[in-house]
């Protein structure tokens, strides 16, 4: 082994070890000193996008009222739209979840229903922005990227925030803006309608070297990393000279654990069944989610998953329940999954869009966008299974009861976490910035 690469391993010596897919992996914790953590409820994310915000009112919040002002006048002068679809209580707990859900409706007790959510911005790329950074104007890092950098990575040999499938022009989602390189998400596969696109053979693209050997990488690494050293000595701090070297260290550990995490070949066939990935309609979301399962159980701090085609202003009676389906036995897979194998207690599960949908159609088929009122959940390590918080007003225009902002989402997050979002700043430009800005009040009321 060269120098470097020696170096390299007894970097993080002394740490907790992860065994992975028979490989082994070094725990790293945050940094001492750098945050002062809460106990934490939880120690991973994984986070459930679904990018063109799905109506609250067809899905997670029952609106009786809806039926009974069917076709009369809205106050936005479109005609009220009744849900085309029942709401079944379910569970132990009796949530209120749409028939869309038949599977999901199972895990019912798990889930925290976030009812009262409001946001700022009507329009998606902006509230997208606003819901994965906290402020829809300015390059801000984003929530994995503020966790990364507060918690530190569990798995050296990994990215400790990873973003499945984004959306193209998605990279301000899991950008790391002015926090150091380190903490940006790696970006895995591109956005197709609901299905997984890491490559039709489950693995990383680029990973592999097939034009030189490991130990000619190694001693070119070692070179290049002098260089880059030798730069550093001579121009002092260096941001993007010390995220270029931080980068081509990762990608070299990287060549061993990725594809062992990315090789679905050893998982078993009921597993896969339980993810729905022999059923056309659910394959491509269900490989995502069960990606997502191996990164976790692998070390990795925040994964994000993103599906998108949520946008239904018109066509909302044929294509919500495919959207919906596609969706459904994966994530009831995932949640099943993560309890059977003790990891739901320890990771915080969001599923969440950008904002809701109006109580009135345009169309009789579809609905407007609504940031006023609309619901997210929550499931998993920290937080009151079969719970439901907040609440907007009887038709679902506005949120009335337990109005959550998305500062106070952030906020509520990082507490589950173990983090103060007052406390977690980075100085930049002169001033110390958070996630939540100035705002930002934690929803205590969901905490177990």
């Amino acid at each position: 082994m060269s120098d470097f690469s020696r170096r390299d391993m007894l970097k993080f010596s002394g740490m907790a070890t992860v065994s992975y897919g028979g490989l082994n992996f070094s725990a790293v914790g945050a940094e001492k000193g750098k945050v002062a953590l809460l106990p934490a409820k939880a120690k991973q994310v994984i986070y459930l996008n679904m990018r063109g915000a799905p109506s609250h009112v067809d899905t997670f919040d029952y609106k009786p009222d809806l039926a009974k002002q069917d076709g009369k006048r809205g106050k936005y002068g479109m005609n009220i739209l009744a849900s085309p679809w029942k709401f079944n209580r379910s569970g132990r707990s009796g949530l209120w979840i749409s028939e869309l859900f038949p599977h999901l409706s199972k895990m019912a007790d798990e889930i925290c229903l976030l009812k009262g959510m409001y946001g700022t911005q009507p329009n998606h790329p902006q509230a997208q922005t606003l819901m994965h950074t906290g402020n829809f104007q300015f390059a801000r890092p984003s929530l994995g990227s503020w966790l990364l950098y507060g918690l530190g990575s569990i798995n050296k040999n990994i990215p400790g925030f990873i973003s499945l499938s984004p959306a193209s022009g998605a990279t301000p989602h899991f950008a790391s803006a002015f926090l150091p390189t380190e903490f940006q998400g790696t970006a895995i596969g591109k956005a197709r309608r609901g299905r997984a696109s890491a490559s039709e053979s489950g693995q990383m693209p680029n990973i592999k070297n097939k034009y030189i050997s490991r130990d000619l990488q190694e001693k070119q690494l070692a070179f290049i990393q002098s260089l880059n050293k030798g730069k550093l000595r001579k121009e002092g701090k260096a941001p993007q000279v010390q995220g270029v070297m931080d980068s081509f260290e990762m990608a070299y550990r990287m060549q061993d654990s990725m594809p062992a995490i990315m090789d679905l070949s050893k998982e078993k066939n009921s597993t896969k069944t339980l993810y729905g990935m022999e059923e056309d309609a659910t394959a491509g979301f269900g490989k995502q989610c069960l990606l997502a399962r191996r990164f976790i159980e692998a070390g990795a701090r925040f994964v994000e998953i993103s599906h998108g085609s949520w946008d239904h202003h018109f066509n909302m009676k044929t294509d919500l329940p495919a959207r919906s389906q596609e969706i459904d036995l994966p994530i009831a897979g995932l949640l099943k999954d993560l309890k059977q194998r003790g990891l739901l207690e320890s990771t915080l599960v969001i599923w969440a869009g950008e904002f809701g949908r109006t109580p009135e159609s345009p169309s009789k088929n579809g609905r407007n966008h609504n940031n006023k009122g609309y619901t997210t959940w929550f499931a998993g390590g920290g937080v009151k299974g079969g719970m439901s918080y907040g609440a907007t007003d009887p038709l679902g225009y506005e949120a009335v009861d337990g109005r959550l902002s998305i500062h106070d989402w952030h906020a509520t997050i990082l507490r589950i976490l173990g983090l103060d979002h007052k406390k977690l700043t980075y100085n930049y430009a002169g001033r110390d910035f958070r996630l939540t800005d100035v705002y930002g009040e934690v929803a205590k009321k969901i905490l177990s």
